[in-house]
C-alpha cells in the first residue's frame, strides 16, 4: 500500500489517498485514531461508476462513521474510473439497457455476464486491501462491509472471516447462483431495500433475504425509489455496526 495524497477535514478526519498495485482507494479515520487506540474498519462498497464520480457520497458516508469511531476504506471496483475496461461487462451493460428501453426481463445470461466478473475479480482484491489496512497501527477489528453491488457483499461475507457484520443494500442485479451462496452467509445482516426502488426486482430481494443462512438478520424496508433512503434508515444502520464492530 502506498499513499499518494493526505488531508485533513475540517471535522478532524484523516483521508488519504492510496494504491494497492494498481488499484486506487481511499482511508478516512478518526482523529481519535492511533497506535495505541485503533479504531474498528468499515469497507464501503459502491456501485461500478468510478470513486471520483461516488466521493461526495463515500465521504459523507465515511465521516458519519468517523463519528462513531470508525475507520472507513473504499477502493477502485474492476473496470471503473481509470482501470481497464473489463469487455465482457460493457457488452453485458448494452445488452441490459438494451432490453430495459424496449421493457423486456433482464435475462439470466445477461445479468451473469454483468455481475460475475465483477464479483470474481473484486474480492480477491477487497482481500488484498484488508490485508494491507490490517497492517496499519491505528487500524484494528472487528471489520464490517457496507452497501455497493450487493453480490460482492454476499461473496465477501461468506469468504472472509475477517468480516463480522454486513449492511447490504438491495438494489442490483444478483445472478441465481449467487443465492447458493448467501445461504453460507452466517454473519449478522443489515439490509436496506426501498420498496419502490424501479430497477430492482423485490420479490428477488426478499427471496434473497430469506436465502441468508445467517441467525441475525434484519430486513429494513422503507417507501421510496432507489436514491430515496431515509436518513433514519441510515442511522439504524450505523446502530447495526456499534453493536456489533464495537
Amino acid at each position: 500500500m502506498h499513499f499518494t495524497s493526505e488531508q485533513r477535514l475540517d471535522d478532524g478526519v484523516l483521508e488519504r489517498e492510496f494504491t494497492l498495485g494498481e488499484i486506487p482507494g481511499i482511508l478516512w479515520t478518526p482523529a481519535s485514531a492511533s497506535a495505541s487506540a485503533p479504531a474498528p474498519l468499515i469497507l464501503l462498497g459502491h456501485p461500478p461508476l468510478g470513486l471520483r464520480k461516488m466521493y461526495p457520497r463515500l465521504v459523507d458516508r465515511a465521516r458519519h462513521s468517523a463519528a462513531e469511531g470508525f475507520a472507513t476504506a473504499t477502493i477502485e471496483l474492476p473496470g471503473s474510473g481509470d482501470r481497464p475496461r473489463l469487455p465482457a461487462v460493457e457488452q453485458a451493460r448494452v445488452d441490459m439497457r438494451r432490453a430495459m428501453e424496449v421493457g423486456e426481463p433482464v435475462s439470466d445470461e445477461i445479468i451473469d455476464a454483468l455481475i460475475f466478473p465483477l464479483v470474481d475479480k473484486s474480492v480477491p482484491e477487497w482481500q488484498a486491501a484488508l490485508d494491507a489496512l490490517l497492517s496499519l497501527p491505528e487500524i484494528g477489528g472487528p471489520v464490517g462491509y457496507s452497501g455497493g453491488v450487493i453480490s460482492i457483499g454476499i461473496r465477501l461475507a461468506a469468504v472472509e472471516p475477517r468480516i463480522s457484520a454486513a449492511v447490504l443494500f438491495a438494489g442490483s442485479f444478483v445472478p441465481r447462483a449467487m443465492f447458493e451462496e448467501a445461504r453460507q452467509v452466517t454473519i449478522p445482516l443489515h439490509v436496506l431495500l426501498q420498496w419502490d426502488d424501479e430497477g430492482n426486482d423485490r420479490q428477488a430481494a426478499l427471496d434473497l433475504f430469506d436465502a441468508f443462512g445467517s441467525k441475525e438478520k434484519t430486513l429494513h424496508a422503507n417507501m421510496g425509489g432507489h436514491t430515496g433512503v431515509p436518513q433514519f434508515a441510515g442511522d439504524a444502520a450505523a446502530q447495526f455496526f456499534t453493536r456489533h464492530l464495537k
